[in-house]
């Protein structure tokens, strides 16, 4: 015998599956428990009782005419047989049968033969039927529990529901995020029940489950008004995690429908079991019959061949099986209706559109497929699960949430020891590749300089205007936005504003109006024709701003650029080897003080520039030049007091440098330079020549003139010897003459008082002047030389200059 226990595992699944188990599944998984007692009892009848009994019928004398019941008689009216078809008893003769002493194993053989051969097979296996249809109805209700492809997708969404509605932060969105006090929302609503918005089509359903919504969270966050407003920093991190698993999780389970799938083909495959058991049990429930007449060939044994046999469970079996027809019958009609229900509602999408009326949470999207075929059964179950697990969908939740634990994380102590002194002499917070900004920044009121990098998707709030001293923003490659309140109070107090991006596009919109903006410096990639770059062309509106600098890939100075001339006074174009042409623009920038054109790929100095009649400093760096004839005509240029040409492939300076009479620093370093022409040191004002990495091998007496010169760099050339006017330069503090092949250093070194850097390594020095001991200045780390030229210095000058 098997026990009924045996058969739990078909129906029994885990606590948790129960939530996605509507009622119906629950009523018929209750029917098929009857359905399946009904079978195991009859199975235990069949084994423990005897199933059949048979006796002989009598035999007539072969000369008697008499009648006898026939078999159908007897099966009709087996108690009470009809006396008017009967024969007189007196016209029966004697039973006697064969006598062999096996009368127990004759009549179980007869019994048998007869149960196999007489008893209509409805009758014998009526109660095996009730217990297969009853296993196949239980596994058509679980199997979409025990599918691996469906089970898994099941587990994982029934583990995150649990902890989604479990979590301290899902109570907490559904209090704040809507903006209002519980309470005040409790005080504010009517007692009667509210009426329910009307819809159509596939949202009727979702009626109740809004009413169910609208009354049981808002009385749990009544009930606990005291609940504390911060959340420990494991409760955060365990929400963040949850927030990860539901975005994975959606992603997933929205690709396809297999749960929707396997759920109606099961629904239908119960139906259609349903009409099979209901057509064939109607019409066979007659044959169970109590009464069965049965021919059996064994006379010879017995004496008898007609036997005349009780089915002992035939009664029982007959009230048994209409029994279960009715069972059958609800169980059929409550499939009808989960049909109708999984056809006539559009299960594969679901709408959070009431969860986000009484939440606050206009963000939740709807979805769609499997995962919204799960919400749909959930809400058969339980809607307020429904509603809590869609705080995990909402991107506001989420970044409230990453606001909450990035306060943990940040608090005001720790960014107040990051802060630093910048190059702009400011007190700078420096912040890489956070999720987004804290809320405890805005608590450092001595803040002057805020830094962000890498950090997407925030926005800086009003509490900006809490940052009284803030002058400098710097963004790097960030996206971000900026409220309203923030930007009134940004366009009044920000100074400088540095940008790094990828893409135009990541420019922001608002930087155009900060009027008060004095330097802007914008680094990334933009258009090739950039007058025509709309966010450029906003530039106009920058009133006050003096220096701007641009590290992309202009073709053209921007007309937007132009349009600021009247107040902009520094340009830097960093231009990253893209060829700038048509600078003619830069004809009406005529307050210009500073110009840098780095890497532009020009080939001659830019006529546009000898229309600057206030440049004061000009900046040529790595670009193709080769001649510079036009230097001639800086002669214009009566403020021009720094010029580099570094960085090129200049071979000769011309003559006419000597009409530069303005010029005070003068870089031409990097070039391949051979020959210093003497009217270069006419250039009397000059305090900072660097000539290094070029080829020359003389330098000009006439190096004397520049009584006002203070640096002077003639590192890595072919020098062999220096004149000894180089030495009537008494106002040099640096000189630097290493990596040349200079063997001699003069003792009218002496002059130079007031040296305090001297470079001499990488030459061919034996020995060092005793004289290097009258310039008080140099000390021994000024002193750039091998240290075995050091040691040739007498010791009393080797002990001067290592004293600090």
């Amino acid at each position: 015998m098997i026990p009924v226990t045996e058969f739990r595992q078909f129906t029994e699944q885990q606590p948790a599956f129960r939530v996605l188990k509507p009622w119906w599944d629950v009523f018929t998984d209750y029917l098929s428990v009857i359905m399946l007692m009904i079978g195991v009892f009859g199975c235990t009848l069949q084994v423990m009782q005897d199933k059949i009994l048979c006796l002989p019928l009598p035999v007539l004398p072969p000369n008697q005419t008499g009648t006898f019941p026939n078999q159908s008689e007897l099966t009709r009216e087996p108690a009470l047989p009809s006396p008017t078809l009967v024969s007189p008893v007196p016209a029966v003769q004697e039973m006697r049968g064969l006598r062999t002493n096996l009368d127990w194993q004759q009549y179980s053989f007869i019994n048998q033969m007869c149960y196999e051969k007489a008893l209509h097979w409805y009758a014998k296996y009526f109660p095996y039927l009730v217990l297969i249809h009853t296993v196949i109805f239980m596994v058509c209700s679980n199997f979409w529990f025990k599918f691996p492809g469906s089970s898994s997708k099941i587990e994982h969404f029934i583990s995150i529901l649990g902890k989604c509605f479990d979590s301290p932060w899902t109570t907490r969105a559904l209090s704040e995020v809507s903006g209002e006090n519980p309470d005040e929302r409790e005080s504010k609503k009517p007692l009667p029940s509210r009426p329910v918005p009307s819809a159509a089509g596939p949202v009727e359903g979702n009626l109740v489950k809004t009413q169910s919504l609208r009354s049981i969270p808002e009385k749990i966050v009544a009930d606990k008004p005291a609940a504390p407003s911060v959340l420990d920093k494991k409760e955060g991190e365990q929400a963040k995690a949850l927030f990860e698993k539901v975005k994975k999780f959606r992603l997933h389970v929205e690709e396809g429908d297999l749960l929707y799938v396997m759920y109606v083909r099961q629904t239908i495959l119960k139906v259609l079991k349903f009409i099979l058991i209901i057509a064939y049990n109607s019409f066979l429930v007659s044959k169970v019959q109590v009464t069965v007449s049965c021919d059996v060939d064994i006379q010879k044994m017995t004496g008898y061949r007609n036997f005349s046999c009780n089915h002992t469970m035939a009664h029982l079996f007959s009230k048994l099986s209409y029994c279960y027809l009715c069972f059958v019958v609800v169980y059929g009609l409550t499939c009808l209706y989960t049909s109708y229900w999984l056809f006539y509602r559009s299960l594969k999408e679901y709408s959070f559109e009431y969860v986000r009326q009484e939440t606050g949470i206009s963000d939740i999207p709807d979805v769609k497929n499997d995962f919204a075929f799960m919400l749909h059964m959930i809400d058969q179950y339980d809607p307020l699960y429904s509603k809590r697990f869609a705080v995990f969908l909402s991107e506001v939740s989420e970044n409230k949430l990453k606001q909450l634990n990035l306060n943990h994380a940040w608090t005001a102590e720790k960014l107040r020891q990051r802060l630093q002194t910048n190059s702009s002499n400011r007190l700078e917070l420096q912040l890489f590749m956070l999720s987004g900004l804290p809320d405890t920044i805005f608590e450092l009121s001595e803040l002057q300089s805020l830094k962000l990098e890498i950090i997407n998707n925030v926005t800086i709030p009003p509490a900006i205007a809490q940052l009284e001293d803030l002058q400098e923003l710097s963004l790097y490659q960030c996206s971000l936005k900026v409220h309203t309140a923030a930007i009134s109070f940004l366009k009044e107090n920000l100074k400088v504003l540095r940008v790094k991006f990828d893409d135009a596009r990541e420019l922001p919109h608002w930087f155009y109006l900060l009027r008060n903006l004095e330097e802007l410096h914008l680094t990334g990639s933009l258009c090739p024709d950039a007058s025509r770059n709309i966010l450029l062309e906003t530039m106009r509106e920058l009133k006050s701003l003096k220096t701007l600098s641009l590290k992309s890939n202009l073709t053209k100075i921007p007309q937007s650029i132009v349009d600021v001339s009247s107040h902009l006074q520094r340009l830097y174009v960093y231009n990253d080897g893209t060829k700038l042409v048509m600078l003619n623009n830069l004809k009406k920038m005529v307050n210009l003080t500073e110009l840098e054109l780095v890497h532009c790929d020009l080939e001659r100095i830019p006529h546009a520039i000898f229309s600057l009649a206030n440049l004061q400093a000009l900046d040529l760096k790595e670009n193709n030049l080769r001649s510079i004839e036009e230097i001639v005509s800086f002669q214009h240029l009566r403020k021009l007091t720094c010029l580099k040409l570094w960085h090129n492939s200049i071979s000769q300076i011309p003559e006419h440098i000597k009409k530069l009479g303005s010029l005070e620093r003068l870089y031409f370093c990097y070039n391949k330079i051979e020959i210093l022409p003497s009217h270069l040191f006419l250039c009397n004002k000059l305090r900072y020549l660097d000539l290094s990495n070029n080829d020359i091998r003389f330098i000009p007496p006439e190096v004397g003139v520049l009584q006002s010169l203070q640096y002077f760099s003639v590192t890595c050339n072919k020098i062999e010897n220096l004149p000894d006017e180089l030495f009537f330069c008494k106002k040099l503090k640096t000189l630097k003459l290493g990596k040349n092949t200079l063997s001699v250093l003069s003792p009218k070194i002496s002059y130079l008082v007031l040296l305090t850097r001297l470079e001499l390594k990488g030459n061919h020095f034996e020995a060092l002047p005793a004289e290097l001991g009258i310039c008080q200045s140099l000390k021994r780390s000024g002193l750039v030389v091998e240290d075995a030229i050091f040691e040739t210095l007498p010791s009393d000058v080797k002990e001067q200059m290592k004293a600090e």
